[in-house]
């Protein structure tokens, strides 16, 4: 790099945290003024960075594993690619939840998009030989997904409150599907549209381009900083001493069982099924449509009192329909599976993420230890993610058939019941009972 552009470099990032500080000065809750369910001005923007993170994920990671699939058609390094970014990804919430207690969690949000760009860029390099390194690119996803989730979560819980948290879940599905919606359309048009490997290099450029923006729209977020000393022990003592989070953890690994290995496999499924990107947008561009409404419809109407009902139809909805698979597996089949969980899915995740994070502010004791509660709730997520696909090659190892990945599915496929039964437990709690009245 040029030296001058060295030094203006430096000057350049202050002045953009000046911006920032100036924009969040002049858009604090003080000039709007609270209101039931309101969502101020560092919450619209944290819905943006959301957006933007998601987005840039949804316009290539849906095609990453199609790309390693069409590379070498195996299941075995999709499924480690995906093993090695929960663990890592795990790993990383403990170890950055030291760095948000005691420094400033903007920089781990902003870290979590640049290392996003990183893995982008590295695959971008390799091209297809990622394929023989899906563990190793599988790690600076983890990092990134660790560094991002754990830094919005906190700020999450930090600008929402019981008020408006279903709100801001029924927003953020929203645009989030929205994003969804398009972004995998586009880049299976664009893929069957350029020659040989060149649509996904565009592709994976592009999002890479998008996490830059959403690094520099960041500097706009008030900076944030923890009290108090990281407790690295906290969630096994927390698992040990409070059953409440005992069946939260439970529910979250329930939740996280079905993600790890449903994650991947629904979208090679449809691909395999077609053999076509261009079908495989077009799937993501139909469900998340429907993810949309849900998720709009949930926001307006899903409240305190209906939580619990709303989860189980979800939860329902999500389970049941993986028997469809064992009457046949087709893109008429997948499809409708896939709309079938864009309608259920809000209802079971917003009753869910609002009350576990509902159960983090309890109290002011609780409240502190925020960055804590997050980390242990990550732990869990990808503990039950981590299970299914650790199930899932050990199984393909021995059988590969069609009715051997049916009953695996199904069985995997039940992870929201077991999040609901242990949820359900929740929601007679004492302290959510009063906030309910």
């Amino acid at each position: 790099m040029h030296q001058k552009t060295k030094d203006r470099l430096p000057s350049f990032l202050q002045s953009l945290q000046q911006m920032g500080r100036d924009w969040s000065r002049q858009n604090t809750s003080a000039h709007e003024p609270h209101k039931p369910g309101h969502l101020d001005s560092q919450a619209k923007l944290l819905l943006l960075v959301n957006v933007l993170f998601i987005t840039a994920g949804a316009l290539s990671g849906t095609f990453v594993n199609v790309y390693l699939w069409k590379v070498k058609s195996q299941f075995a390094p999709i499924a480690w690619f995906t093993f090695t970014t929960h663990l890592v990804g795990a790993l990383t919430f403990w170890v950055a939840g030291w760095y948000a207690k005691q420094g400033n969690k903007m920089n781990i949000l902003r870290a979590g998009m640049a290392v996003s760009a990183i893995f982008y860029l590295v695959v971008l390099v390799i091209g297809p030989k990622a394929v023989s390194y899906a563990p190793l690119i599988g790690f600076i996803q983890g990092m990134a997904v660790g560094f991002f989730w754990l830094a919005f979560n906190v700020v999450y819980f930090e600008i929402t409150g019981p008020d408006n948290r279903d709100r801001f879940n029924g927003w953020a599905g929203l645009l989030v599907s929205g994003g969804g919606m398009l972004a995998p359309w586009i880049s299976g048009w664009l893929i069957t549209r350029l020659p040989s490997n060149s649509g996904y290099s565009l592709i994976f450029g592009i999002s890479l381009a998008l996490f830059i923006v959403g690094v520099v729209i960041s500097f706009f977020l008030k900076k944030r900083q923890s009290e108090g000393c990281y407790s690295w022990a906290f969630a096994l003592r927390c698992l040990r001493d409070d059953p409440q989070w005992r069946f939260a953890a439970g529910a979250l690994a329930g939740q996280g069982l079905r993600e790890g290995l449903f994650g991947f496999i629904i979208g090679l499924m449809v691909y395999i099924a077609t053999k076509s990107e261009m079908t495989l947008g077009n799937y993501w561009l139909i469900t998340s449509a429907v993810g949309i409404v849900s998720y709009y419809l949930t926001s307006r109407w899903l409240t305190l009192r209906y939580r619990k009902w709303g989860m189980l139809v979800g939860a329902v909805i999500m389970s049941g329909v993986v028997a469809l698979f064992f009457w046949q597996v087709s893109y008429s089949t997948l499809l409708i599976f896939g709309i079938a969980v864009s309608i259920a899915y809000p209802l079971f995740s917003v009753p869910m993420i609002s009350t576990i994070f509902d159960l983090i502010g309890t109290n002011e004791e609780s409240a502190q230890n925020r960055v804590e509660y997050v980390v242990l709730r990550e732990f869990a997520l990808d503990a039950g993610r981590i299970v299914g696909i650790v199930l899932f090659l050990v199984v393909t190892s021995i059988s590969i058939s069609p009715t051997t990945l049916n009953w695996l599915i199904l069985s995997i496929g039940t992870g929201p019941i077991i999040a609901w039964l242990c949820m359900a437990r929740l929601f007679r709690t004492e302290s959510l009972e009063k906030k309910e009245g």
